[in-house]
């Protein structure tokens, strides 16, 4: 991990105790994310994708200290997040922040669009009267809202709108990560687009860095600079994205890419077939958790869990045929 990292993930896990079916107590263990590491580089954008239920979610509430981990170490601003508590990790908030996939279910409906802008203000910088109403215009306009919609209540905007509110209170406090779980996923295919723009906008001009987690591939590749792919809580390749995109070497992220729509039916793309369902994250594959559905497994595959190949300073693969 490099020093100069504004968030390093180094082996961290997070395991779930659940019941089993037939079971009186909690019996099994659901291992959501199973010893990831990633870093974040200062204005840098890093997404990942993968199916549902991958981890991708869970990864980043381990990220913002929003769950603890079970194991590993969360670093922000080269502090050890995982030993923090109280008022210390209070103190830390400000600069991690969230925008989540329904704002209708992370805002409050009884507040009007203004007031949710401006609690943060209020709350922990402590501004009042007309300082805090031209912040608050301030940051509708750096949005693309009007002010006028100030007084709004959430069900009164449109889902496009009610996103950018979120994305408003995210940037209130100046924050340095902001964590985009999925930020795009609810809203139509235009408003995607312009969403994702906003994001890509408010990095330039805020120096702001992103955890960008998504389904839509093309999305992806519009806003981030890394990419890492998720499978069964483990990231199996990361990489600059246009690499990533162009040369994919793990059997899953070529299933991912081409699985993804191309608008212009003349563009030949690769098939593959994905035999079978994902494996339970309670009882995980031996060996590479990818092998049950994987094209090219071997015996090897079923063994040993598949090795981290380093194919340049910025890009792994952790797959036995990675070559």
């Amino acid at each position: 991990m490099s020093g100069d990292a504004l968030l390093s993930l180094s082996d961290v896990s997070k395991h779930y105790r659940v019941r089993l079916p037939g079971a009186r107590r909690a019996s099994g263990e659901l291992r959501a994310v199973d010893g990831v590491s990633l870093e974040i580089q200062p204005s840098e954008t890093f997404a990942l994708v993968g199916e549902s239920g991958s981890g991708k979610s869970t990864l980043g509430r381990v990220a913002l200290r929003l769950t603890d981990p079970t194991a590993g170490t969360v670093r922000f601003e080269g502090r050890d997040m995982t030993s923090l508590h109280g008022a210390a990790l209070r103190a830390v908030r400000p600069r991690m922040q969230a925008v989540f996939q329904d704002p209708l279910g992370s805002l409050n409906p009884r507040m009007t669009a203004g007031a949710i802008v401006a609690e943060p203000l209020s709350a922990i910088r402590g501004l009042r009267g007309s300082e805090l109403d031209d912040r608050v215009d301030e940051l509708f306009r750096a949005v693309g809202l009007d002010p006028s919609r100030r007084a709004a209540r959430p069900r009164a905007l449109s889902g496009g709108q009610r996103q950018r509110v979120s994305i408003a209170r995210a940037i209130a406090l100046e924050p340095r990560l902001v964590l985009a779980d999925e930020a795009v996923s609810a809203l139509d295919v235009s408003v995607q687009a312009q969403i994702a723009n906003l994001f890509a906008e408010l990095r330039e001009r805020m120096g702001l860095a992103y955890l960008f987690i998504a389904h839509g591939l093309p999305i992806v590749r519009h806003v981030s600079q890394r990419v890492g792919v998720m499978y069964l809580g483990r990231i199996v390749e990361t990489g600059d994205v246009d690499e990533v995109f162009e040369d994919p070497r793990h059997p899953y992220t070529r299933a991912l890419i081409a699985a993804s729509p191309v608008p212009d039916p003349r563009v030949a793309r690769e098939r593959v077939v994905l035999g079978g369902e994902p494996p339970s994250p309670l009882a995980p594959p031996s060996g590479c958790r990818f092998r049950t559905r994987c094209p090219i497994a071997t015996d090897v595959c079923a063994h040993e869990a598949p090795p981290v190949v380093r194919l340049s300073p910025t890009r792994s693969v952790e797959c036995h045929h990675a070559a």
